[in-house]
Parts: C-alpha cells; sequence; structure tokens
C-alpha cells in the first residue's frame, strides 16, 4: 500500500487544465483542415482523388470544399496537394451542431454553438448520456471510454456515461448505423425521456464513413430517428477525447462563443 501511494505522488497531478489551460496532443494529431482555394489550380483534383471517402470536392478555382463528417484525417489528400491547398492543423475544435456545417470552404472553423436558455438549464450542471456502438469498429467507443479516466475526466464537469438509457439525457451515437442497429438504436433512443439531447461522434455515424453505402451499412445518423435534429456532430476517425469535450461543453454554453474572426485572419487553436 505505502508503495502504491509513492507511486501516485510520484505521478503528481495528470488532469489537463483544458478549457482554462491549453490541452496537448501528440505529433500525429491531425486537426481542423485548412483550406486555400487559391492555391487550386484549376483542373486540378490529385486530392480530390486521393480521398478514400470522396469528402473533397475540387477541381474549378475558388470551389474547393472539404466534408470533414466524412474525412478520415488520414492524411493523402495533403500528401497529394503539391500546393498545399489542403493542410491539416492542430486546431482540436472540429464539433458542430449542424450537418451543413462539417463542411469546410477556407481557413475558419465552424465551432458549435449553445443550446437555448431552458435546456441549458436543464443540462448545464448535469449531463447523463448512454453510448450506442451502431456498428462502430470501437475506434470511437475507445476515445470515449479514454474521456473519462483521470487524463480527461469527463465527470468533473458533471458529464457522464449511465448504463441505461432510461437514465440518461441524450444519446450519443457512433457507427454508420448498420441494418442490424437501426431497430436496436430506435428502441434505445424511445427509452430516454423527454427532453433528451441527440450526438453523432466519428465519421461513421457523421457520414457513413469509410463503409458507407455497402450493403448492411448506412450513412450515418442523419435522418435515422424520424423528426429528430441531432444535436451536436463530433467528426474524427476517431475524434480526440479533447474534440468530444470541447463540443458538449461549448453545446452546454460551458465555453464562451468565440468572436468572429477579422478579415483575412486565420484563427488560432484557441479555446
Amino acid at each position: 500500500m505505502t508503495g502504491l501511494l509513492r507511486a501516485r505522488l510520484h505521478l503528481g497531478h495528470q488532469t489537463i487544465p483544458y478549457p482554462e489551460g491549453p490541452a496537448t496532443f501528440p505529433e500525429r494529431f491531425r486537426g481542423r483542415p485548412a483550406l486555400h482555394p487559391e492555391r487550386c489550380p484549376a483542373g486540378c483534383r490529385q486530392c480530390q482523388e486521393a480521398c478514400p471517402t470522396e469528402a473533397i470536392q475540387a477541381g474549378a478555382p475558388g470551389a474547393l470544399r472539404l466534408d470533414t463528417g466524412a474525412c478520415l484525417f488520414c492524411g493523402l489528400c495533403e500528401e497529394a496537394c503539391p500546393e498545399q491547398a489542403v493542410a491539416f492543423t492542430r486546431d482540436h475544435r472540429l464539433a458542430v451542431r449542424t450537418r451543413a456545417d462539417l463542411s469546410l470552404a477556407g481557413d475558419a472553423p465552424h465551432l458549435a454553438a449553445a443550446l437555448d436558455a431552458r435546456m441549458r438549464r436543464l443540462f448545464g450542471r448535469s449531463l447523463r448520456l448512454r453510448q450506442v456502438s451502431a456498428g462502430g469498429c470501437n475506434g470511437c467507443e475507445a476515445e470515449l471510454n479514454a474521456a473519462g479516466n483521470v487524463q480527461f475526466d469527463l465527470s468533473r464537469f458533471g458529464i457522464q456515461f449511465v448504463a441505461s438509457p432510461r437514465h440518461a439525457d441524450g444519446l450519443v451515437v457512433t457507427g454508420p448505423v448498420t441494418a442490424a442497429m437501426r431497430a436496436p438504436l430506435l428502441a434505445t433512443w424511445e427509452a430516454v425521456p423527454a427532453p433528451r439531447l441527440l450526438v453523432a461522434v466519428g465519421a461513421c455515424a457523421c457520414s457513413g464513413g469509410p463503409v458507407a453505402g455497402g450493403q448492411a451499412c448506412g450513412r450515418g445518423l442523419e435522418e435515422v430517428i424520424p423528426g429528430v435534429p441531432v444535436d451536436l456532430w463530433v467528426p474524427g476517425c476517431p475524434p480526440h477525447p479533447v474534440t468530444f469535450l470541447d463540443g458538449l461543453l461549448r453545446l452546454l454554453g460551458r465555453i464562451p462563443a468565440a468572436p468572429p474572426p477579422a478579415p483575412g485572419h486565420s484563427p488560432a487553436a484557441a479555446p
């Protein structure tokens, strides 16, 4: 026991200071893609052809777009573009409120807006989530599990995953929503008491990812639950725990909205 206590004291405080302080990422981390359409020669489709999920639309001058909901953050487009019209930044802020906001056309981030005042009063201090893997590979599920460890400590913000949908305030869905998981997902959603939130995490949940259009695979969470819009989209393959945490805190109004960037200004990856 004494040895365990000494080991813990030696480790010290492990929890990251985010959002009050910076979050650290490994060297291999790829964050928000920055697009520079002015560098893209007319008719060049090298980045588009390199993309395994058809997330990039290119070819016409000034028409370069990238769907982060379908992006695997593999970096093949960046490697294929000799003009560096596509480059991955270190900006972890990827979560948005609408599917349309996942589409980027420049170097400015789309940040998730907060819920309305009533929903923030309900969920702002205590949020319980049920996670459903709707055919995922377990990559996103592993990162969500890591969000609760001592380094990221999701529970310090009053956010926790629960075992029963009847004890939850919302669903976090990963995976492309396969044919076999559609009915269980709908049944789980119906078991969550209203009002409730719906969160899509990962490229598969956002668009179907690399398996979109497969025989048994869907194209993500959009329109799977009739008449229910997704409240938060968190892209990535898989998204980093800080990306997930950042999206939730912005949704709950726990991170102040950033002012719009000045014309021609490339925003830094700050809270």
